[in-house]
């Protein structure tokens, strides 16, 4: 029998039976209004929204890619087949794009081959580990940056802390006779009281007179300076025969030990340096102590009423601040990124670049710890780019510097990409890569 269909279906006990017996009738989901816009389904959260938005992770990675194209810009401008090629390109066009492309691609592999793995070198792996020696004392550099920063402190005296760090550590390394476990734990823990308290002195000062810490800190770079080279002038600490400005070279006992084997550079600084990262990071999400710290940062006169100390959370902030510093000035002189010796320049421009990798990081601890990295990777790669290509190796810094101009200005990457708002003020996503 055909039924009615014309009845109401609440009028049909059959259908009405068949509705309530299906076992999905009260978690279905309703359907999406027909007349749903494309752009109220694209606000659904998910990787496809995250892509185009103005989302920290796509900002950096949108300014490292703006960075080189601008970079093969000048390479193709440097390069001298190229610049010839266009003096006759009306009358062979494809000369100029071959020369062209030949030269970026030949300039970014060779980044890419001395910074990640050649394949036709001896060792295919010794690229990376020459990233990983370069990006430990940036990585350790920039969180002493990145923590500063939190708090509303600009950490100029990161040049200063590595100086002194590795002026006492290297002096426990080849001054003291202790037995091997014994000996380089002294050594890192005397390089880390020796960065805490150079630090810690700028704190002191902020605390208790509000000198302005960049200030301090930048007069304490002048002082860590003038202070090595009178070391590296007196015998004690100078070593024989005495004509060269360089300390006497720290026992093996204190030396780092190898991570892939005697051939390969990098060492367990690169350890410390994760292990650093995820202190910091904790430090800053979880502790009590973090807490403080931000919220120092965000509004110290909200602080002082919630009955936070402003003051010794600034010197306890540069005790740590120094202590990271500390340990990349360790890195530096028990590692083989300086021959195991200290030099007046034993902090080879790591106080200064720690600035821009904490800025590449945007005040975070991992975006600090994966900014050390490329930097790193950029510096490992500047000798094969010199070695393999005609590209001046000057580009390696012009890259840096166009990294941190594009990451800088997230609203020029907005423009180019055409990137939509995360929100209606375009500073919530921000602020929470910024925090978070």
């Amino acid at each position: 029998m055909t039924p009615d269909l014309g009845k109401p279906d609440k009028d049909r006990p059959d259908l009405v039976k068949a509705d309530k017996d299906r076992p999905d009738a009260d978690t279905a989901q309703p359907m999406a209004p027909a007349n749903q816009t494309l752009d109220q389904a694209a606000d659904r959260p998910g990787i496809g929204t995250m892509l185009r938005s103005d989302h920290p992770f796509v900002v950096t990675v949108l300014a490292v890619i703006s960075a080189m194209i601008v970079g093969a810009i000048l390479i193709i401008a440097s390069d001298g087949p190229t610049r010839q090629a266009i003096g006759y390109f009306f009358q062979a066009p494809l000369d100029t794009f071959n020369a062209a492309g030949w030269a970026v691609r030949d300039a970014y592999v060779a980044l890419f081959e001395g910074s990640i793995y050649n394949p036709g070198g001896g060792q295919a792996l010794a690229p990376l580990s020459e990233t990983l020696v370069y990006a430990t004392p940036l990585i350790l550099a920039g969180l002493s940056v990145t923590l500063a920063f939190r708090a509303g402190l600009f950490n100029i005296g990161a040049q200063g802390q590595i100086l002194m760090s590795a002026a006492l550590a290297g002096y426990i390394g080849f001054a003291w006779h202790l037995p091997w476990a014994v000996h380089i734990i002294v050594a890192i823990l005397g390089g880390v009281i020796g960065g805490a308290i150079w630090a810690a002195i700028a704190g002191a000062l902020k605390a208790r007179t509000g000198a302005h810490e960049v200030i301090t800190t930048i007069m304490l770079n002048y002082i860590a300076v003038n202070f090595v080279n009178y070391l590296l002038g007196v015998t004690w600490f100078q070593a024989p025969p005495y004509n060269q400005a360089v300390s006497r070279t720290v026992e093996g006992n204190a030396r780092f030990w190898p991570l892939f084997g005697a051939d390969l550079r990098v060492n367990f600084s690169f350890i410390l340096a994760i292990a650093a990262t995820a202190f910091v990071w904790w430090l800053l999400k979880y502790g009590t102590f973090g807490f403080r710290v931000r919220a120092v940062g965000a509004n110290q006169n909200a602080s002082r009423t919630a009955g936070i100390s402003v003051s010794s959370t600034y010197i306890w902030v540069m005790v740590l601040v120094g202590a990271l510093s500390g340990l990349a000035g360790v890195a530096q002189i028990l590692g083989s990124a300086n021959n195991y010796q200290v030099t007046a320049s034993v902090d080879a421009g790591v106080g200064f670049t720690a600035i821009t990798v904490a800025l590449l990081g945007r005040g975070t601890a991992w975006g600090t710890f994966w900014a050390g990295l490329l930097f790193g990777a950029l510096t490992a790669g500047s000798g094969q780019l010199q070695v393999a290509t005609t590209t001046p190796p000057d580009l390696v810094q012009v890259l840096q510097a166009l990294v941190v101009l594009f990451i800088a200005a997230p609203g020029l990457i907005r423009l180019i990409f055409r990137l939509r708002r995360s929100d209606s003020s375009g500073s919530a996503v921000l602020a929470k890569g910024w925090n978070g």
